[in-house]
């Protein structure tokens, strides 16, 4: 087998190839393919047209409360409207997105792998989740579901008219994609990394979607266990969860939230990977304390199962309970607020180079460190109890998985969319995406907590009229958000015929997948590399530049 060093690979440009997009362009070829790179590109499609239908039910929500009478919607509607677009995003968009997209594209590159260590479970995957998503999708043309994203009971088991049973069907499908796709993660970065990339050489990335993994593979099987129990009382009338037949709602609350919470984490741990690499390649610098960045990726992993019952303080747990969970909380905070002082302190002093990536990078750490800091005034016992079931959660929410996942999902996707498709995007026009996104989501969800501690009610289509000038500053966020998040899909889709070429390195990278062409060869390397350094080493970047130079 032959080898070469990453020096020797890294400012050479590759031999034409035939890529993975050209290989053949039909139906079957895409649909039965085993390739990681093919998957991600299905998932990419597939995430974006769920965040599209998400985000439709969100401006019609949106729509309905910028006036305090409820006269576009009807409560049901609104009810079903509101449900909908939390299922949508977060179990067929924002769970898959950074991990079945970006993760499946650039996992094995940034390894030196030719593939994920199960093709074919990799794309059995990408079936389960279009087979959840079609489940989700007859519910949505077929009347939908009036539960709230969390299925209550005994209301979801007992007294809901709607298609209660098939979206939790759906839901359970999904949850089997997760962890295939965990498990495919964990062993190709056990068994599969390239001579010479040994842990500490790995991409914060790689360590982030390790975490993530886990999460994946231990959280998720709870979930299954608590939709099937649900789906068995609603359909046999078992008493498990409704106090009619015999049962105890508390326990679903602590099933569902023992999942719930560390899912937050399968969302965020990969935001947080990708910020990670987005700024080391902008800043030029190897990221402060990477050891710390690294361990707190597990960290935050582990400490993310232990503080589930925080979402419970007022459903009737004991305040002895509640105390305990309250510390574990603000504890949970800390492995998080490592990585942000450490990307801060990565970035002092040095030359930031303010491309789209980067931009969606700050973004993600402004909204997400005001999310994060929100998230300890729910944990606190007190405030906890104001403002539950109102907008503050919202907002604190939407801070978290908008302002932080989806932030980073853009500035993934937009620092590895020269590598996916060998073509770049407009750059002014990309900056002005992310401006219009931060602006927009700030407009939209910083009045909400406002509105929140003032008492706003959350899930109600109809507002007390004091609260209608908040309400309109959210509605008109939204629209500008709207608009920020389509430009993307715009430019984007043109670039693939329009953008120019964008070599294999096209930011002056370091990592294995810049060391090959863009897109990738269908083997993703021509030569098996060997990692002779630590990660992000610019330094021995500009050093073999210049030892390239001179020669």
């Amino acid at each position: 087998m032959t080898t070469t060093t990453l020096h020797d690979v890294r400012f050479i440009e590759p031999a034409k190839t035939r890529n993975y997009l050209n290989e053949d362009y039909g139906f079957f070829s895409w649909v039965l393919t085993r390739d990681h790179k093919r998957i991600a590109i299905l998932y990419l499609i597939s995430v974006t047209i769920m965040f599209m239908v998400g985000g439709f039910f969100a401006m019609m929500m949106r729509l309905e409360l910028l006036t305090p009478e409820g006269d576009l919607l009807t409560s049901d509607t609104y009810n079903k409207f509101f449900t909908l677009h939390g299922i949508v995003m977060i179990f067929f968009f924002l769970i898959p997105s950074i991990p079945a997209v970006l993760g499946n594209f650039i996992l094995p590159l940034q390894l030196g792998a030719k593939d994920l260590a199960f093709p074919r479970i990799n794309l059995l995957s990408w079936y389960l989740y279009i087979i959840g998503a079609s489940f989700g999708t007859y519910v949505i043309i077929s009347g939908g579901v009036d539960t709230g994203w969390t299925f209550y009971t005994p209301f979801s088991t007992q007294y809901s008219n709607t298609h209660v049973f098939a979206t939790t069907l759906g839901a359970f499908i999904v949850g089997f994609s997760s962890i295939l796709t965990g498990l495919n993660f964990i062993v190709t970065t056990h068994r599969m990394r390239a001579p010479g990339l040994t842990w500490f050489r790995l991409p914060l990335n790689v360590w982030a979607l390790y975490a993530t993994s886990i999460v994946m593979l231990l959280a998720t099987p709870v979930l299954g266990i608590t939709l099937i129990m649900l789906m068995i009382e609603r359909v046999l009338h078992v008493g498990i969860f409704d106090p009619a037949l015999g049962g105890d709602p508390l326990l679903y609350q602590h099933m569902f939230w023992f999942y719930s919470h560390p899912a937050v984490y399968i969302m965020i741990l990969p935001a947080m990977g990708v910020a990670s690499d987005v700024i080391a390649a902008f800043t030029r610098k190897r990221i402060f304390g990477y050891k710390f960045v690294a361990f707190s990726s597990l960290a935050i992993a582990f400490l993310g199962f232990l503080v589930w019952a925080h979402h419970m303080f007022v459903a009737g747990i004991s305040v002895y309970s509640a105390m305990i969970f309250a510390f574990l909380s603000f504890f949970v905070a800390v492995p998080s607020a490592i990585k942000v002082f450490n990307w801060t302190a990565t970035m002092y002093r040095a030359s930031v180079s303010w491309q789209t990536p980067m931009l969606y990078a700050m973004g993600f750490i402004g909204l997400f460190t005001i999310g994060g800091v929100t998230g300890l005034f729910l944990a606190s016992l007190g405030l906890d109890v104001h403002v539950t079931d109102t907008y503050f959660v919202v907002a604190h929410f939407h801070y978290v998985m908008v302002g932080g996942a989806v932030m980073a999902y853009m500035a993934g996707l937009h620092y590895w969319w020269p590598k996916i498709t060998g073509r770049m995007y407009p750059e002014w026009w990309a900056r002005l995406a992310a401006l219009l996104i931060f602006v927009g989501f700030n407009l939209t969800f910083f009045p909400q907590f406002i509105l929140g501690y003032l008492g706003m009610p959350r899930r109600y289509h109809a507002y007390a009229p004091e609260f209608q000038v908040l309400n309109v500053l959210s509605t008109a966020g939204a629209s500008v958000l709207a608009v920020g998040y389509a430009l993307p899909l715009v430019y984007l889709l043109l670039s693939l015929k329009l953008g120019r070429p964008a070599g294999p390195n096209p930011w002056g990278a370091v990592g294995l997948e810049w060391t090959t062409s863009s897109p990738p060869p269908k083997e993703n390397f021509h030569e098996t590399p060997v990692v002779t350094w630590e990660a992000y080493d610019y330094r021995g970047m500009m050093k073999a530049m210049g030892e390239t130079q001179n020669v």
